[in-house]
């Protein structure tokens, strides 16, 4: 056994379960067998699947806390509660938006998508003696499918983006605005999707699915994948979730034997980087990431979650929370809704039996003022781009914001697109101006985002603005001189650095764009001979 330790600010975080009366009980959750996790939370609300008689049904309760009460409203549920009715069977997942803490989307098994929008005054006199429960009405209805809907899924960047996928064994594009006709539609799994993530632009989406396979799409372009590769060899099911600004995926399945796993993936070439064996029970394995590079293991009938800390390349476990009551799902909260005061760095919203319990994950620390080296930026709830902008082809960065002061600002644009990664050079450049080659297809580029946490310089409260001007395709990553007499000169040198970190993020973005571009030229053409042989 090693003598040392490995050094980690996050070893003893620990979950810390709410008391019974912050919580709800007679929660009359869904008997669907469907592969989901039941909840969905945003910034001031969750979301349920509901069993309800008479078609499919889901809850919307206000958002509970695990450190007190939620204010005027009933731990236990009234028996008749006010449900997001109108799908004729039942409800299969639910998805809140991103930019908006109070719109949600729901797919169900009617082959419908809806769009429910929360208004505040919904909770007023709940449980009082003159209260009359008023159902909840969607805003606008999609006839997505003829078949099933199991997965929706809102766009982390794009305003009114909306991704379903439905046993028709496709993923759907939706333009919320015009709901007419898919914009996009994403083909070639062969059998049932069991889940789907964007990458945190939303310029790339990784799906698992029952033939095994870990796909790789560019969501605007449509068609077939651009990367497919053999995932793990078990057919229960298998989910996927993007490890944040690390260009890495990470996938939950099972093997040959029935034991369960988690896969680390290199997004580029969707090449391998590591898998462990978690154990040999039979639940879900559902995988959540938090940008503190941690990624959360909760397994379906587990009354345990786990948790490992990302780094070079491997994952080392932290601890885990253990509970004698199994889930039945689970999901986290966004990181901009979490309470800083308390060192809460995640927290979960637990379904177990007839109970929604929240769970707070807690750096164990006596500060007073705000921790900063536990709280990277996390994403703001303002959009980066339109529906329109997004599908005509525009990228633009996530919006963080500062969970110190609430600042919002620009992340760094992304240095990954789905193909080898360029060498590095020896030598690099000074800034001089760039020009992206012209396009060579009509597909869309699709570069992605990388998440920079904002370095806050010791005479600066803001973070210094990163021009978007490339100047190469260096992976270098260059650092500044730590000794320096002149606290000025440090700022500006730092400043500078900082700049030109961007700068070579961006000069590789594009030209690995151009790489995917030629690709999917050569497919095409490819297709398009094979076409022409067969007539």
């Amino acid at each position: 056994m090693s003598r040392f330790v490995r050094a980690s600010k996050y070893r003893h975080v620990f979950g810390q379960a709410a008391k019974k009366e912050h919580g709800y009980d007679n929660v009359k959750v869904s008997g669907s067998a469907w592969d989901t996790n039941l909840v969905s939370a945003s910034g001031r609300y969750i979301s349920v699947n509901w069993n309800a008689s008479g078609g499919g049904a889901f809850a919307i309760l206000p958002l509970p806390s695990p450190f007190a009460a939620v204010p005027n409203f009933p731990h236990k549920l009234p028996d008749v509660i006010p449900l997001a009715r109108s799908h004729t069977a039942p409800v299969l997942d639910t998805d809140w938006s991103p930019h908006n803490d109070s719109i949600v989307a729901s797919g169900g098994e009617d082959g419908k998508v809806m769009i429910w929008k929360v208004e505040s005054s919904a909770f007023e006199d709940w449980g009082q003696d003159h209260w009359v429960p008023e159902d909840f009405d969607p805003v606008a209805r999609i006839d997505a499918s003829p078949r099933k809907i199991g997965q929706v899924l809102f766009h982390p960047t794009a305003s009114n983006v909306l991704a379903s996928a439905s046993s028709e064994h496709t993923v759907k594009l939706w333009d919320l605005a015009d709901t007419d006709r898919p914009r996009s539609v994403l083909t070639g799994h062969s059998d049932t999707i069991q889940c789907l993530a964007f990458n945190p632009t939303g310029t790339l989406m990784a799906t698992t699915c029952r033939d095994k396979k870990l796909r790789l799409f560019d969501p605007r372009v449509g068609g077939e994948a651009v990367r497919i590769t053999e995932a793990h060899g078990g057919i229960k099911g298998a989910r996927v979730v993007w490890m944040g600004d690390l260009d890495k995926i990470a996938t939950t399945g099972f093997s040959k034997m029935s034991d369960r796993q988690v896969s680390i993936w290199e997004a580029g070439g969707l090449g391998s980087v590591k898998t462990i064996t978690i154990d040999q029970s039979a639940g879900v394995v559902m995988p959540f990431w938090s940008d503190n590079g941690i990624l959360f293991l909760a397994g379906k009938g587990d009354g345990n979650i786990r948790y490992y800390e990302y780094e070079s390349d491997s994952l080392f476990a932290l601890a885990e929370h253990k509970s004698p009551d199994p889930q039945r799902g689970i999901c986290f909260l966004p990181r901009r809704a979490l309470n800083v005061s308390d060192c809460e760095i995640a927290r979960a919203y637990k379904v177990s039996g007839s109970s929604v319990e929240p769970i707070a994950f807690i750096v164990p620390r006596k500060a007073d003022s705000f921790q900063s080296d536990i709280y990277p930026a996390a994403a703001s709830s303002e959009s980066s781009l339109s529906a329109s902008e997004f599908f005509a082809g525009k990228t633009a960065p996530l919006k963080l914001v500062s969970l110190e002061n609430g600042a919002v600002f620009n992340g760094a644009q992304s240095t990954f697109t789905p193909s080898a990664p360029a060498p590095a050079p020896t030598h690099v450049p000074p800034p001089t101006a760039f020009s992206a080659p012209p396009p060579v297809t009509k597909a869309v580029t699709m570069p992605t985002h990388v998440p920079q946490t904002p370095v806050l310089l010791r005479s600066e409260s803001a973070p210094v603005p990163r021009p978007a001007s490339p100047i190469s395709e260096s992976p270098v990553i260059l650092t500044p001189p730590t000794q320096v007499d002149d606290e000025g000169k440090t700022t500006v040198l730092e400043a500078e650095v900082d700049r030109l970190n961007s700068e070579l993020r961006a000069a590789r973005e594009k030209i690995r764009n151009m790489e995917l571009q030629v690709e999917g030229l050569k497919a095409n053409a490819r297709k398009a001979a094979q076409a022409l042989m067969e007539a």
